[in-house]
């Protein structure tokens, strides 16, 4: 009874722990995206920054609580667009430090020549302009505009004569821990997010090719220049056999142990005449093994599976055993759609890339990935771009908004999702349909990889179907991307 329970207790703890990691998974994946990644960001940082401040000033009574406001929001200006014209660290120092500066040099003027409000919050109007016509003089000719600055300038007015110089090193101080946070978290992790964030760029070096198909050949060589970028990458070749003595055989073939058409199996020695045809496909899958591994320079093995159930169950069982984390499938078709081998694939729990070769292509130095939106499957798809287009080569990451679509937020979206990764990367956006910009600009690549629109529901995908169910015409190879689940 006791056994009973615990064993029950276990069961409870690990199907708790494969849901944590499944949660976990999906929370990285949402967060992959340039955008989220920068407001939750943004939501950590500036808050926590503005305690640390908060703490110094209770600390160090001498901190002016004038510094929070134009604080907060310099800091919001910094993570909210790394990239952007404000996102310089020196800039924010020195922009929120001059305009303190202006603020306490107009104080002193006004303080001189003019007649104060009496009021301990009010300001003299000519003050007030003083500073800020001051902060943009001086910021101007120097390149170092804040908008903070402004505000730093107009609550210096209000500080008090026998804290000025205090304000002054405050804002200097607080601002120079914002920017060296800033300049660490930027250069840590947002420059590098691709390889610290991304699943795309850490994973998919270990690539299962099914030998299917009249172009399994091109489609191993593109696995195997997947798989190359990584130095722990491997291809593995899938023969799937019908017949269990027939697939014995070629095992058998594979791993040396067929002499003069004899088989051994079991450590019996049983002659028997091989087929030719079983000889001939083991010499080509030899033969394709050995290509890749002397042209690409990547590892590569050849697995024979008996398909006992559907050829996508064995499939996604030998990626599993041979610890594959991408299928690389050739494409196959009936009626215009893909084959339920293929749809059976995109339902399993492996990454899935379906080529489709028109005339047997082993090298694709220009590669265009259309997206849709940002997303990971859109940094998958640009990550396996890179990949192919290696160092000599052109990549091309575009999207399609029609007539009337937002083309800065399109412009935006592309430079966030190309911005990550090394490599000769142009952006595009086009104001047509997709398959009209795809039959337009297709001739100029040698790849086209697109995502399989699987996180689209099944009505929308009846309305309007898959743009890959759409590419007949396209003379270009097409390379379709579907994560696993």
């Amino acid at each position: 009874m006791f056994e009973e329970f615990v064993q029950r207790v276990r069961a409870l703890l690990g199907r708790l722990r494969r849901a944590e990691r499944r949660e976990l998974r999906e929370f990285r994946r949402w967060a992959e995206t340039t955008d989220r990644l920068v407001h939750l960001s943004v939501l950590v940082f500036v808050p926590l920054l503005i305690g640390l401040v908060t703490l110094l000033s209770n600390a160090v009574p001498q901190l002016s609580f004038l510094l929070f406001p134009p604080l907060a929001s310099g800091s919001y200006t910094l993570f909210v667009d790394p990239r952007g014209k404000y996102a310089d660290p020196v800039q924010f120092v020195a922009g929120l430090t001059i305009g303190a500066a202006c603020g306490l040099g107009a104080l002193w003027v006004a303080t001189a020549v003019l007649t104060l409000p009496s009021g301990q919050f009010q300001v003299a109007a000519g003050a007030a302009v003083l500073a800020t016509l001051a902060t943009g003089l001086i910021t101007w000719p120097f390149d170092i505009e804040e908008p903070s600055a402004y505000s730093t300038a107009l609550l210096a007015l209000l500080v008090q004569p026998t804290q000025r110089l205090t304000f002054l090193g405050s804002i200097f101080l607080a601002s120079s821990i914002v920017a060296v946070v800033f300049v660490v978290w930027r250069n840590r992790f947002y420059d590098r997010r691709a390889t610290v964030l991304y699943e795309s760029t850490t994973g998919d070096d270990h690539v299962l090719v099914p030998m299917r198909g009249e172009h399994a050949h091109a489609t191993a060589m593109l696995g195997a220049r997947l798989a190359a970028a990584h130095e722990a990458g491997k291809v593995v070749l899938l023969d799937i056999v019908s017949d269990t003595g027939a697939a014995e055989t070629e095992r058998a073939m594979l791993n040396g142990g067929v002499e003069a058409g004899t088989v051994e199996a079991g450590g019996v020695n049983k002659t028997d005449q091989v087929s030719d045809a079983v000889r001939e496909r083991v010499e080509r899958l030899e033969s394709r093994a050995a290509t890749i591994e002397t042209r690409v320079g990547v590892p590569c093995q050849v697995v024979v599976a008996t398909g006992e159930e559907s050829a996508a169950a064995t499939t996604l069982q030998a990626a599993e055993s041979t610890n594959c984390d991408l299928i690389a499938a050739p494409y196959e078709s009936e009626h215009g759609a893909l084959t339920t081998y293929l749809r059976e694939l995109f339902r399993g729990r492996s990454d899935v890339l379906v080529h489709r070769s028109r005339n047997g292509r082993t090298r694709w130095r220009r590669v265009l990935v259309p997206v849709r939106r940002a997303s990971d499957v859109a940094h998958h798809m640009v990550d396996f771009a890179v990949r192919l287009a290696g160092g000599s080569g052109r990549v091309a990451v575009a999207t399609c908004i029609g007539d009337s679509g937002d083309r800065r937020r399109a412009e935006s979206m592309l430079a966030d999702l190309a911005e990550p990764f090394v490599g000769d990367i142009e952006t595009r956006v086009s104001g047509t349909d997709i398959h009209s910009f795809l039959g337009r600009a297709s001739p100029e690549y040698d790849l086209v990889i697109i995502g399989a629109s699987q996180d689209r529901s099944a009505a929308s995908r009846f309305i309007t179907p898959p743009t890959f169910e759409r590419l007949d015409d396209l003379e270009t190879d097409v390379a379709i991307v579907d994560r696993s689940h």
